[in-house]
């Protein structure tokens, strides 16, 4: 049980820190398909389709992947089968989704 408890709070913490962000909100018209994803290819649309920084979390809170996109298509295909945590950040404002990859 404090197993559960220790890893609730790290995955708290593990997001919490250093991603302050000002005007924090949802970005406006965000969209991700398809999830879940089985071809390794994930297509994230927004609004504005500014350029986008992408982090990615395994269910333990470990940083497994951070990149940028300049367009809408995120490659996830070395990523192995299983539920992720996806943070986009574009323009000061910040979406967080699941993400499961098959």
């Amino acid at each position: 049980m404090k197993q559960i408890y220790f890893i609730i709070c790290f995955l708290f913490i593990s997001f919490s820190y250093g991603q302050s962000v000002p005007n924090n909100g949802d970005i406006d018209g965000f969209n991700m398909y398809p999830n879940p994803v089985t071809t390794g290819k994930v297509y994230i649309s927004t609004t504005k389709n500014d350029a986008k920084q992408i982090l990615i979390y395994d269910v333990l809170g470990t940083l497994v992947l951070k990149t940028t996109i300049l367009g809408k298509e995120l490659y996830v295909g070395d990523l192995d089968a299983g539920v992720y945590v996806l943070r986009v950040f574009e323009n000061n404002k910040v979406t967080t989704r699941k993400l499961i990859v098959k």
